[in-house]
């Protein structure tokens, strides 16, 4: 059987038709030949849903007793008994009345799901549980009732109902909403036009977010590469350079234009050696991206127009920002730059932006990631330059009327000789040298056409043009070599002045350094790898990228730290030159390995003074709470055992009840102590075992007053994985600070449901109840909230019913009662080894009022 699909109608406020459009979806059904029946409809007196009700089936609500009174919620069990279709349920993040099946409606949508029933329901946009603060001080009112955001993303269809903040005015000035006596008072606190307008947007934002996370799946699913122009996005061509920052600003300026927009900056980086960026620039540029609300994106790739359009189109961006290129005039001739590639490549659904800057046409600066090597296009240029040069240069000067004259044409040939070192280094220039002193020699030394020279002067000229050629080759390419070593150690001094201050500051964390570590040499994958001895073997301190290596042999580059620690690289080998900075890099990963262990030292140490501030507490709560029963035990003894009186037989009896009272504070005080010992000393250790909560519960009632708690542990729960006795002592220290708390006239409920997977027991009281600020607070040792004199007590209870339970891998959290008071829900984990039975009805399961 399939899990039935979820369609649900998401109101951007209440009142504008959900539940009417639900129930018209109801009917379409039904005139389709669809069995629909209405599993819970709240009309609440308007008279047109009212009338949308009739002709559908209603399945019998359940009736419920709470605090005197009769609620009604849906019957999950009769739904599932029905079992039709499709089943209508209003009001998905409603919270059912105490003693349901689930604690909320979208977990009895669960189920009928998971049984195969479609289900059609309604929610509020202000229901949702990330958008709780953002509604609170939007609205000044803080929604109580909250459904998990991705119970809606799953849904199979999400549908906006819409209406205009006036149009919603109108219709609550009509009565088509609220009640006359409600009308004036909405109107001017939640539904005032702002407040409207405000949840649209909050709305129309979250379906755009939902719609798109669709697009992108059939994008996927379907292999399309192709820019769809539903939404835009604007990608940010960064280069490291100074202009990054205009760019961005000017890309955040677009996309303020267009609600929705998207800004996603990307810096490509070749994968031959250290990037070629300022790495103190790009984390400027980084911080900018991020806190303009955009995402920044590192991608490796030698063809950088290729790379960039490749993730803008994999992004489905609508825009491409790029700014005008740095480059010289005369630098044109190497190619026409990345701006204008990507601009002709783009394709007619991808807009591209030249933003112009101040850096522009004033040079791209050194190429810091080369250091001393030159590119495969220059070298390739300075061999044509080189070669094909001085061949040229003949040809033409062999075709001119005008005889230049030896001289001449030798400093002309050394002209190209000067550009192939400029361009392609001492090699090609060397070539060229050779090639235009025999071009010279064939061509324009008598007698011409022949490789001999007549005249002793020429010879001279030839070996002159020779030495110097070579000479200024040789001058030229140191000079290239010295300001490309500039450059580099430039860029490295870069790289460890951001290393170094990253250092100071302490902001990085191990697997975020692996990772620069991995971006910077353009690595698939980095690791830290450690040992205690030499005979040990290796061990991973951290990691990133696909398949991390397990040892240093195994590495394409290995980097020792220390005796026993290595920096692990794997991708390819790196030249020399890398390893300096590589060095800097592995020193850095120790350091800040070593930092995270002295901080979990810390964190050790800190929790040694935790337990110092309690046994302080502890020697108070001796001295004061323990010494109160005592006292009352000593002056009864005492009493007794006086000759100046005659005590009656009540008289005795009165003093033999105060001792037995006293040292069952005694015992339970002394019982608290010790647990909470266990608990800060890590002693407790679980026997888990599958049993049933009616042989725990009622156990741990005992020592409560007779008829004040009211036991609901219906029959059909499943067994849970708990320790007996844990559990036991946790739920008997929650009900007794239940009982404590709660008025003489009211019963405390002690009720148990299941969540799926998980069991909950929930115990509810009417007393004052705690606010939101303290409800963590109630659960740390040696706390009474408000520290309340009331009663006898530590204030360990609830803290060694939170230890018990979490040893037992549960969960304890408060919430406030509907109404008034708190409810502490004990989560336990359902076993496995026995499916869940039948539901049972009222009268077979363990209620009753305990003392």
């Amino acid at each position: 059987m399939g899990r039935g699909k979820l369609r649900i109608y998401l109101g951007a406020a209440p009142g504008v038709g959900k539940t009417y459009a639900m129930l018209s979806e109801g009917h379409r059904r039904i005139e389709r030949g669809t069995d629909c029946a209405v599993g819970f409809v709240e009309h609440h007196g308007r008279p047109r849903t009212e009338v949308m009700l009739h002709g559908l089936e209603q399945i019998a609500r359940k009736e419920l007793t709470y605090r005197g009174a009769v609620f009604t919620e849906m019957d999950v069990d009769a739904v599932l008994a029905r079992r039709p279709d499709v089943a209508l349920v209003d009001e998905l993040a409603h919270t059912n009345v105490p003693g349901s099946r689930n604690a909320k409606r979208w977990q009895d949508v669960e189920e009928l799901l998971a049984a195969g029933i479609d289900v059609v329901s309604t929610v509020n946009i202000q229901h949702l549980e990330s958008l709780g603060d953002v509604v609170d001080s939007i609205t000044g009112v803080r929604q109580r009732e909250t459904v998990p955001d991705e119970v809606v993303r799953r849904a199979d269809q999400i549908e906006l109902v819409d209406m205009s903040p006036e149009a919603l005015r109108r219709r609550m000035a009509h009565g088509n909403i609220y009640k006359p006596d409600r009308i004036d008072a909405s109107l001017s606190n939640y539904f005032r036009p702002g407040n409207l307008t405000a949840l649209r947007e909050l709305a129309l934002l979250w379906v755009a977010d939902r719609v798109d996370e669709y697009l992108q799946q059939y994008r996927g699913e379907h292999n399309i590469r192709s820019t769809w122009q539903a939404r835009e996005r604007i990608v940010v061509g960064l280069t490291g350079g100074p202009e990054g920052r205009t760019l961005v600003r000017r890309a955040a300026r677009m996309a303020a234009k267009g609600s929705g927009s998207e800004i996603l900056a990307v810096y490509i980086a070749r994968s031959d050696g250290l990037t070629a960026a300022s790495p103190k620039e790009l984390a400027v540029q980084r911080t900018l991206v991020e806190d303009l609300g955009g995402t920044f994106h590192h991608v490796i790739g030698d063809d950088i127009p290729a790379a960039l359009l490749e993730f803008a189109r994999g992004v489905n961006a609508t825009q491409i920002v790029l700014g005008s290129s740095r480059r010289r005039t005369w630098q044109y001739v190497f190619g026409p730059g990345v701006g204008m590639t990507v601009a002709r490549e783009s394709g007619p659904d991808l807009d591209v932006h030249i933003v112009t800057h101040e850096e522009v046409a004033k040079g791209r600066g050194l190429p810091v990631a080369r250091g001393a090597r030159l590119g495969r296009s220059r070298v390739i240029w300075g061999w044509l330059i080189g070669v094909g040069g001085p061949a040229l240069l003949s040809l033409v000067l062999t075709h001119m009327r005008t005889d230049l004259g030896l001289a001449n044409d030798m400093l002309l040939v050394l002209s190209v000789t000067v550009a192939a070192a400029l361009v392609g280094g001492l090699v090609p220039a060397l070539a060229s040298a050779a090639v235009g002193t025999l071009l010279l020699n064939y061509y324009f030394t008598p007698p011409l056409h022949l490789f001999t020279i007549a005249d002793p002067k020429n010879i001279v000229a030839i070996v002159i043009f020779v030495g110097v050629a070579v000479s200024v080759a040789s001058v030229v390419d140191l000079a290239a070599r010295r300001t490309h070593q500039a450059a580099r150690l430039r860029a490295e001094s870069e790289i460890l002045s951001f290393l170094a201050s990253s250092v100071l500051r302490g902001d990085d964390s191990l697997d975020a350094l692996l990772e620069r570590v991995r971006e910077t040499f353009a690595m698939d994958s980095v690791a830290l790898l450690e040992r205690e001895s030499d005979v040990d073997p290796w061990t991973r301190a951290g990691s990133v990228g696909p398949h991390p290596l397990e040892r240093p042999e195994d590495a394409d580059v290995d980097m020792p730290v220390g005796d026993h620690m290595a920096l692990a690289l794997s991708g390819r080998v790196l030249p020399a030159e890398d390893r300096r900075v590589l060095a800097a890099f592995a020193a850095q990963a120790a350091v800040v390995l070593d930092r995270q262990r002295l901080q979990s030292e810390a964190d050790k140490a800190r929790a040694l003074a935790e337990g110092n501030r309690i046994r302080t507490a502890l020697l108070a709560a001796v001295s004061h709470d323990l010494r109160t029963p005592l006292a009352g035990i000593k002056a009864s003894v005492s009493s007794l055992r006086s000759d100046d009186i005659a005590w009656s037989a009540e008289d005795q009896a009165e003093l033999l009840a105060g001792i037995e009272e006293g040292a069952d504070r005694l015992d339970h005080l002394v019982g608290n102590l010790l647990d909470m010992s266990r608990l800060q000393t890590g002693t407790v250790t679980p026997l888990m075992r599958e049993i049933d909560l009616d042989e725990v519960v009622p156990m741990a009632l005992v020592g409560v007053p007779d008829g004040s708690v009211d036991l609901d542990i219906p029959e059909s729960l499943p067994m849970v994985t708990v320790d007996k006795g844990l559990l036991e002592r946790a739920v008997a220290n929650i009900v007794e600070n239940a009982v404590k708390y709660s008025p003489e006239d009211e019963t405390v409920l002690v009720a148990a449901s299941t969540l799926g997977d998980r069991v909950e027991v929930r115990v509810v009281d009417r007393g004052p109840g705690v606010p939101d600020t303290a409800k963590d607070r109630i659960f740390a040792p040696f706390q009474r909230y408000g520290d309340a004199p009331r009663g006898a007590g530590v204030g360990l209870g609830l803290a060694v019913a939170r230890g018990f339970v979490e040893a037992m891998n549960g969960t304890l959290t408060a919430e406030d009662t509907p109404g008034g008071g708190l409810t502490m829900v004990l989560t336990l984990t359902a076993a496995t080894g026995r499916p869940q039975a039948a539901p049972a009805t009222s009268s077979l399961a363990q209620r009753g009022r305990y003392a």
